[in-house]
């Protein structure tokens, strides 16, 4: 039995030394074979989870980018909190992230300190109390804790509404006398206060650098509330009242933002009635007239000229038309260089959507109503008739 073994295997041997020589696979090169077959992948299943992986990665990280941005732009908050918050001088940014965020202001401390370092305003935030609302986005936060409020210890509030088409100067007088600040510091805030809003120009100290972007509407401020902070209150309603739907308009005009709101003021300036939108169109058609109707893109609005006048009073006169000053529009064509007042919405709305007509005079009856014309000597027969308003 042995034997019989050992030369069935010594058969089997040779057997295999045949096979190797004549090319014949063995069993064990066979089997390898197939555990190499075996591990080969399906090219369309791992193509497959590589697309759902990256959906669900690129899903999670939009996710998360929109919270932050959220957060930063002050967007979708439900309720608008007022709060005062007080920096103390030990207090670090980690400290200041931490009040506002148990304020209800931010969300996220770690992104708001990021954001500090990265635009480099930790040193702007000085100690003191400060009025901020959750409604402020980070810049205007940093810059609502800049400077602190001349009564800290006062709970005293006060209610100002800034009727629309005032400027600069009728704001700032109307503060005062309200008693949120001094007319001189608010005036200061106006000429040398940094504002980081893309319309406004930090290289002027100019308070025409405002003008347009103080937006009419009702406040509330604290007595002897820190000059910036309370004109920042205003350009921070002006940034959200022009929203994404504005901006967008404004891309499609052919006019960048200051030059829509300097229309607006000069719409605002000359009617508070229902015909803002035909005053607009007056407006575009002069801006465009190449001569053909003889204004040669001249707008000769009389409130521009008293904007470059700052101390006349009394009716404008023939030498003040002749005055040489950048806003008047008799001597320049074109816009002036800056707002002449600061434009409600309605006014806004006008620049961005104005009527469609082919009128290029306008004038007041005794009616109080705006009559329109389309040429100069139609405009002039009813100036020199009795239904001239003046």
């Amino acid at each position: 039995m042995a034997e019989f073994q050992n030369g069935d295997t010594a058969s089997w041997d040779a057997q295999q030394v045949r096979e190797s020589r004549e090319g014949t696979p063995t069993r064990r090169p066979t089997t390898a074979k197939k555990r190499r077959r075996r591990r080969r992948r399906n090219p369309v299943l791992m193509l497959l989870i590589y697309v759902l992986f990256v959906a669900a990665a690129s899903a999670t990280l939009a996710g998360v980018g929109w919270l932050l941005a959220s957060d930063m732009c002050a967007f979708n908050r439900e309720e608008i909190v007022d709060t005062a918050i007080s920096i103390a001088e030990e207090d670090d940014l980690n400290d200041i992230a931490e009040k506002l965020n148990d304020a209800g202001l931010i969300k996220y401390k770690w992104f708001f300190k990021l954001f500090t370092k990265v635009t480099k305003s930790e040193q702007k935030i000085t100690p003191g109390t400060h009025e901020l609302n959750s409604d402020m986005d980070y810049h205007a936060l940093i810059s609502g804790m800049r400077g602190s409020t001349s009564a800290a210890s006062s709970t005293d509030t006060v209610t100002v509404t800034i009727p629309e088409g005032y400027t600069v100067r009728q704001i700032i007088r109307l503060l005062a006398e309200k008693g949120v600040n001094t007319e001189e510091k608010l005036m200061e805030a106006a000429q040398k206060a940094d504002f980081e809003y893309e319309f406004i120009d930090n290289e002027s100290e100019n308070i025409s650098r405002l003008e347009g972007y103080l937006f009419p509407d009702t406040y509330e401020f604290y007595v002897g509330h820190n000059p910036q902070g309370a004109l920042e209150k205003l350009i921070s309603n002006f940034d959200r009242k022009i929203n994404g739907d504005v901006l967008e308009q404004v891309q499609d005009s052919d006019f960048d933002l200051a030059e829509i709101i300097t229309i607006a003021s000069l719409i605002e300036k000359e009617t508070d009635g229902g015909d803002q939108a035909y005053i607009a169109s007056v407006i575009y058609n002069r801006l465009s007239d190449s001569g053909s109707h003889g204004t040669y893109r001249m707008l000769q609005i009389d409130a521009s000229v008293l904007y470059g006048l700052p101390d006349h009073t009394g009716a404008l006169t023939s030498a003040d038309l002749e005055t040489e000053t950048p806003y008047n529009l008799y001597k320049h064509p074109g816009l002036p260089p800056t707002p002449i007042a600061n434009p409600g919405i309605a006014a806004i709305n006008a620049a961005l959507y104005p009527a469609t007509s082919d009128y290029y005079y306008y004038a007041l009856g005794t009616d109080k109503l705006h009559h329109y014309f389309s040429d100069y000597n139609s405009f002039l027969n009813f100036v020199n008739s009795s239904q001239y308003g003046g």
